[in-house]
């Protein structure tokens, strides 16, 4: 669809960007009620302002193969235009926006919007659009009750300026949710919904992120949480989740860990990591071991996915940390360089053991256990279901039951921890995207239902959600599509004790800063 704005018996002419809006949203409604390809106007329905542009205005709409409806407009300079194009200055203020169609007349019925309009109209008027709906909801009625009572300083409109030149807006459609869901199974995936005015914006609020670093990080009710981090050093700090309840919100370990424990107190500090490949990490400049033992003064340190042969044990031993003279490896057989466990302790054990004792699940290295004066602790990798969940029903009909039945004989005479990479998102705040991997290894209901009936409902505590019941922290993020920068991820690590012991917990907690593998390790610290 093409339209041609003749200018002629205007003489001069500026184009508002936001009559260009109003105009797009109509030829929309156009091509929905299906007029022709083409419409002509006889006089401009744009809003003459100053006189600074001369010239016709030509309008194209069209169709592209991916139903995506493309808008480009653009306005003819004449010979001395007093406009800086490069520097457009924002003086768009809220009633100009109320009028020009960016609220609409719909805005009194924004109970009933839907969660992409909802955004569209956040985007639009400079206000970043992530979180559920209830949220973003409140987030505009508070934009609009400021309006109507005189606004605040807080919100001040970041849109296109009336004078800029030339404007293009690109309004994309999203694919089929089914089709995005599959596409996200496994992996997390960017997200590719863009709306009106989402380009433009999102260069506004980059810019204007630069000067003053901060970030929207949470919406509740009218209030708007302002935090002074930026999104791309520490996006955990984002809540991500494509269907989040209310009440949920980010984890956030600088704010929601209790104060460092007390010195006298007697205590122990358990920390897991799946390294994904151990010498590969070692080799990274970026990674230090010793700062991360200064960081967290740690006592013992679990290790799953090490990847490593027997023959390299001895080596990795010398290059261990000083004072860590306690080390207990155990790596597969079966398949050289895959799976494989570990524990580094600087306390000696009472006993060690190495897996479950069955030679049907053995031959992996997925499981070290030792005893200390209170309590038995295991570093376990749980078997991944992998690609076409080959192996699901190995992992829900013979490991776990195993694991579990070898766990509680322990716990006769004490009190166990488990550790590690147990492959499994139990709950849909575990997942950023619940509905798009409900046939991916390790959120199947299989799986799920398995890790209830194997492991919590036989008295084990899951101690990081006991703490943090409403809280969406993650511990994987994929690799391929940059999960961890928009952490997409899922919680796949835990600290799981005996309800005996859970009680002593004083803090369970992710490190997500620390990279190096594609997940983070987690801590526990137990009071003794």
């Amino acid at each position: 669809m093409s339209v041609w704005l003749s200018a002629s018996s205007l003489e001069d002419t500026t184009i508002s960007c936001n009559s260009i809006y109003a105009l797009f949203r109509r030829m929309i409604q156009a091509v929905k009620l299906g007029f022709g390809n083409s419409i002509f106007l006889s006089s401009a329905a744009v809003k003459c302002r100053s006189s600074k542009y001369l010239g016709p205005v030509y309008v194209n709409l069209t169709m592209g193969k991916k139903r995506c409806l493309s808008l480009s407009v653009t306005v003819k300079l004449g010979d001395e235009p007093d406009v800086d194009a490069s520097k457009p200055e924002k003086t768009t203020s809220k009633a100009s926006i109320r009028e020009s169609g960016v609220l609409g007349d719909d805005s009194v019925n924004i109970e009933k919007m839907r969660l992409q309009q909802i955004k569209s109209r956040l985007r639009s008027i400079g206000i970043p659009a992530k979180g559920p709906k209830h949220e973003l909801l409140s987030a505009l009625k508070s934009f609009m009750d400021n309006q109507d009572g005189g606004g605040s300083s807080d919100l001040q409109d970041q849109v296109v300026s009336d004078d800029m030149p030339t404007v293009t807006i690109t309004n994309s459609k999203r694919k089929d949710k089914e089709n995005l869901e599959k596409n996200d199974a496994q992996e997390t995936n960017k997200d590719s919904d863009m709306s009106v005015g989402n380009r433009t914006n999102r260069r506004i609020k980059q810019s204007s992120e630069k000067s003053n670093r901060k970030i929207l990080e949470r919406i509740t009710g009218k209030e708007l949480v302002i935090t002074s981090t930026d999104v791309k050093d520490e996006p955990w700090t984002i809540l991500t989740h494509k269907k989040p309840q209310k009440g949920w919100m980010a984890y956030n370990p600088k704010t929601m860990r209790p104060p460092p424990i007390a010195a006298a107190t007697a205590h122990m500090k358990l920390m897991s990591w799946n390294v994904n490949g151990l010498r590969a990490l070692l080799k990274l400049e970026s990674f230090s071991a010793l700062q991360l033992a200064q960081r967290e003064n740690f006592d013992v340190l679990c290790l799953q996915e090490t990847k490593l042969q027997e023959k390299d044990v001895d080596g990795i031993r010398l290059s261990l940390l000083e004072g860590f003279d306690n080390s207990y490896w155990t790596c597969s057989v079966s398949k050289l360089g895959y799976s494989g466990t570990a524990i580094i302790s600087r306390i000696k054990p009472h006993s060690v053991r190495y897996g479950l004792g069955l030679s049907d699940h053995d031959s992996e290295g997925r499981l070290v256990t030792v005893e200390f004066d209170n309590f038995y602790l295991l570093c376990g990798y749980v078997p991944n279901s992998g690609d076409g969940l080959k192996r699901l029903s190995y992992r829900i009909t013979q490991w776990d039951p195993s694991l579990s039945n070898y766990m509680k004989d322990l716990e006769r005479s004490k009190p166990i921890i488990l550790t590690g990479d147990l492959n499994c998102a139990h709950q849909e705040i575990d997942i950023w995207n619940p509905a798009g991997n409900k046939r991916s290894a390790g959120f199947t209901d299989e799986e799920r239902h398995s890790f209830q009936t194997n492991f919590l409902d036989k008295g084990f505590v899951d101690t990081f959600r006991e703490q943090h019941p409403d809280t969406v922290g993650y511990t994987y993020w994929g690799y391929r599509h940059g999960g961890r920068k928009t952490n997409k991820g899922w919680r796949l690590d835990y600290f799981l004790a005996s309800e005996s012991i859970a009680d002593q917990v004083y803090d369970s907690y992710i490190l997500p800063d620390v990279a190096g593998s594609d997940h983070s390790p987690i801590g526990l610290i137990l009071k003794l």
